[in-house]
């Protein structure tokens, strides 16, 4: 058995992003289930998962929990996998990672209700105000104060559960161009630099329309994150691979790259490829073969 991992909008659940980075950032297994938000089938969702529960992410543990916080999923698994890096060996900096972790968890109200995550498109124009830039300085220290102790190139050295819970923070400042220190821009970048977030980011791109509660009255700027290779999907083949690089099913679908074909098994695996190939190791290395 394993852990099941419920989440919602790749581009919009910022806690649901927390959630999963947590399991797939550390390399421990887990059965994800969507749904989605602003709609009658979310409440359904959420009520066959766990009964009297009303937010994503919550997980089921193989021995029979639920856990429906984030920092109750942050703090079981790593326990539950010490082996796994989610916090860092030397004590103080484990000390450091958890304060910021119960900070981002508990904190920055302003930034996180002006400004909600939104991973499809930047906004240009945004006024921030006192308690968004008040918030914004607050990051600048915390941000600073941890990889000027510990080194960087994450907050406590090497990537923990302080940066998973800082995400989606950093995404609002490259979405609403918001005005940081270089040092707290550039910790910002690294994170849709991630190799895991670009793999969310690649399918939350694609799993539905867009939703208009996230819509804001500013003219829109493309999102800043690594440009993708080039690629779009055709419709037939044949293709150099018979099997699809993730699930090793029969193609049935299918990308054109540089002039080559590939096959998918179905529209998701090969969609989410289309929105940035090279976020994805399995793919690439047929590519690269």
């Amino acid at each position: 058995m394993t852990h099941i991992l419920l989440i919602a909008d790749k581009s919009y659940s910022s806690w649901s992003l927390r959630g999963w980075l947590a399991f797939r950032a550390f390399d421990i297994p887990v059965e994800v289930r969507t749904t989605r938000m602003y709609c009658d089938q979310f409440r359904k969702d959420l009520a066959a998962f766990a009964p009297d529960t009303r937010t994503v992410p919550i997980v089921k543990t193989p021995q029979g929990g639920v856990l429906t916080d984030s920092l109750a999923i942050a703090w079981h698994l790593s326990g539950a996998f010490p082996d796994h890096g989610l916090l860092p060996e030397d004590p103080a900096a484990r000390a450091e990672a958890m304060s910021l972790v119960a900070e981002m968890h508990s904190g920055l109200t302003g930034l996180r209700g002006a400004c909600p995550m939104n991973l499809r498109t930047g906004w240009a124009g945004f006024a921030p105000e006192d308690a968004v830039t008040a918030d914004l300085a607050r990051l600048d220290l915390l941000w600073s104060r941890a990889m000027d102790r510990f080194g960087g190139p994450w907050l406590c050295g090497a990537y923990s559960l302080a940066d998973v819970f800082f995400a989606p923070v950093a995404t609002r400042i490259l979405t609403y161009d918001l005005p940081v220190s270089s040092a707290a821009l550039a910790y910002a970048k690294a994170h849709v630099a991630h190799p895991a977030f670009r793999q969310w980011r690649a399918m939350g791109l694609v799993e539905g329309p867009e939703q208009p509660f996230y819509d804001m009255a500013l003219d829109r700027r493309p999102f800043p994150a690594p440009p993708p290779l080039a690629a779009q999907a055709v419709e037939s083949g044949p293709s150099e691979n018979a099997t699809c690089p993730y699930s090793g099913a029969p193609v049935t679908h299918f990308l054109e790259m540089d002039g080559r074909v590939f096959g998918f098994c179905n529209a998701f695996c090969r969609d989410k490829t289309v929105a940035d190939p090279a976020a994805w190791p399995a793919f690439m290395d047929i590519y690269q073969s």
